[in-house]
């Protein structure tokens, strides 16, 4: 190897390194100001922004206005990176739920929530089963479970949610059936589920409509946050399971709607 092919490895090696540990610092703090990520690993202003352009071509993160950020709003939802480390009690509390209305011999569509990621972690206590889903993260999780037939939907790949997604993926849903789909939420408001991409809504609308059975699992941060684009109403799922930490305001409201909810309990130990 020459030595300018060596100080090109090296090179990349560290930037490498440094992008990884400032996407970890923005994942931690929710958003950082790039003048301070600069200063904190020590390079220049116009190098912090070539990192942060690549870690946000990967849907690891974004830029807003001097700001790193990995949090979501009501247009962009962050990446599914930062996502499974929030909350993670709350949805393995919802997963383990959810467990109870699944069946060995379904088949079970599957959205490309961290929520719903928790619950893939289960299934193998109800298998048989034919799971299929768009999310590469589950199709990963899942690939070597026995018992679990994995139908795997293609199309345009998403970074920021590990997700396949567009016409292609909704043109396989339609020659589908399946027994239960079981899907999350950006956000809850008015009753209703939204979400910021226009893409996730036509791909979740197309396997609400080829699913017998439907079932939200929400934790109750989705009851205080926004996004741009409607998808269903909660009085159209099957089941909607949220979270101990859950208002009772807002479960009181929904159960007066007709909405089927349950209420997660805390569970000290996975079933893992």
């Amino acid at each position: 190897m020459s030595a300018e092919n060596s100080t090109q490895k090296s090179h990349e090696s560290r930037q490498a390194v440094r992008q990884r540990a400032i996407s970890e610092a923005v994942m931690t703090a929710g958003s950082v100001r790039i003048e301070q990520l600069a200063e904190r690993f020590d390079i220049s202003l116009m190098t912090v922004h070539r990192d942060l352009d690549e870690l946000e071509s990967r849907g690891l993160l974004r830029k807003s206005r001097g700001v790193a950020t990995a949090l979501s709003s009501s247009l962009v939802e962050s990446s599914d990176v930062f996502r499974a480390g929030q909350q993670h009690a709350a949805k393995l509390e919802v997963a383990q739920a959810a467990l109870e209305f699944i069946e060995p011999g379904q088949a079970v569509f599957l959205d490309d929530s961290t929520t719903v990621l928790q619950l893939a972690r289960l299934l193998h206590e109800r298998a048989p089963l034919t799971v299929i889903t768009n999310c590469l993260t589950i199709i990963n999780e899942l690939n070597n479970t026995r018992g679990i037939s994995l139908v795997a939907l293609g199309g345009f790949y998403h970074n920021w949610c590990s997700s396949f997604m567009g016409q292609m993926t909704t043109t396989a849903i339609e020659q589908l059936r399946a027994d239960v789909f079981v899907m999350s939420t950006a956000a809850i408001t008015d009753d209703r589920c939204f979400h910021q991409s226009q893409e996730t809504v036509s791909t979740k609308h197309a396997m609400f409509d080829v699913s017998a059975a439907r079932i939200l699992l929400a934790d109750h941060t989705k009851f205080e946050k926004r996004a741009l684009y409607g998808l269903v109403d909660l009085t159209e799922f099957d089941h909607v399971i949220v979270d101990s930490r859950t208002r009772d305001e807002d479960v009181v409201r929904l159960r007066g709607k007709g909405v089927h909810v349950t209420v997660a309990t805390p569970s000290a130990t996975p079933h893992r």
